[in-house]
């Protein structure tokens, strides 16, 4: 199994997992147009999606869906709250969705797919983890914190793409109003890169040799500063980030190279 990230970050999101000729999106936060243009460079027929996964109803994780489910017809993997207001807001997708509740576990062509809760401010928001024959991808973004059902739901990935959203110093003394800071923060915000690190650390202790730190700030990061918190936190571990793990920076808005999950 494979896994590339087509963008990441506030201004749209999109992953696409593959195996021996099977395709699964998460998140379809760019326009159809780009996940298209991004799948033919990949040598990938959309027509070959088995569906796509939906973390949460935020505009940079659906912003493309409703073309691409209306010209596809791809089934929508998602929780039923999260289901719930897709179908408010985007006609003809009642037959599509596919409601998951955290935990629930469901088969998609060669992949097998778990769900878990994340505290994010959206209806009900939720975590993937994907896995084809023996191997592992799990993919956490748009939390404020880690909670049980999370570190559950990574539990033995050989893959974690991880939120790194902000350098919290640089989040309080930069220009956002106080609402938007408190957003962030709280506990239904994005998690900080010291938040992400630990995550990550926790990961690559338990084996995942793969970590892709996503959902960057433009104004709050950047993939240097994120990339040398996560490496800080690693080493501190007795963990080489240069020899032990794969530790990279989702792109924001191009295609990431595929690693190997």
């Amino acid at each position: 199994m494979t896994l590339t990230t087509l963008a990441s970050g506030s201004s749209g999101n999109c992953i696409l997992l593959s195996h021996k000729g099977a395709h699964l999106l998460v998140d379809a936060g760019i326009s159809c147009r780009r996940i298209t243009t991004a799948l033919g460079e990949l040598g990938v027929d959309p027509n070959t999606l088995l569906g796509v996964c939906i973390t949460h109803e935020h505009s940079d994780h659906i912003s493309g869906l409703a073309t691409l489910t209306k010209k596809y017809r791809l089934p929508i993997y998602t929780s039923p709250g999260t289901g719930r207001q897709l179908c408010y807001r985007m006609a003809g997708l009642d037959d599509l969705v596919r409601p998951q509740e955290p935990g629930d576990e469901a088969d998609v062509g060669p992949f097998t797919l778990w769900s878990f809760s994340t505290s994010h401010d959206a209806a009900q928001p939720m975590g993937f983890a994907v896995a084809a024959e023996d191997r592992k991808a799990a993919i956490v973004t748009d939390l404020g914190y880690v909670s049980d059902e999370v570190l559950d739901g990574v539990s033995g990935c050989h893959l974690l793409v991880c939120e790194s959203n902000h350098d919290e110093e640089w989040l309080k003394s930069g220009p956002y109003p106080y609402y938007l800071k408190a957003r962030i923060l709280g506990d239904q915000g994005h998690l900080s890169n010291e938040a992400g690190a630990a995550l990550a650390r926790r990961c690559a202790e338990s084996g995942t040799h793969t970590v892709l730190l996503a959902h960057l700030s433009a104004e709050n990061n950047t993939p240097a500063r994120a990339l040398q918190t996560a490496q800080t936190a690693l080493s501190a571990a007795g963990i080489d980030p240069l020899r032990d793990v794969t530790l990279a920076v989702a792109p924001r808005s191009q295609l990431s190279p595929s690693y190997e999950v």
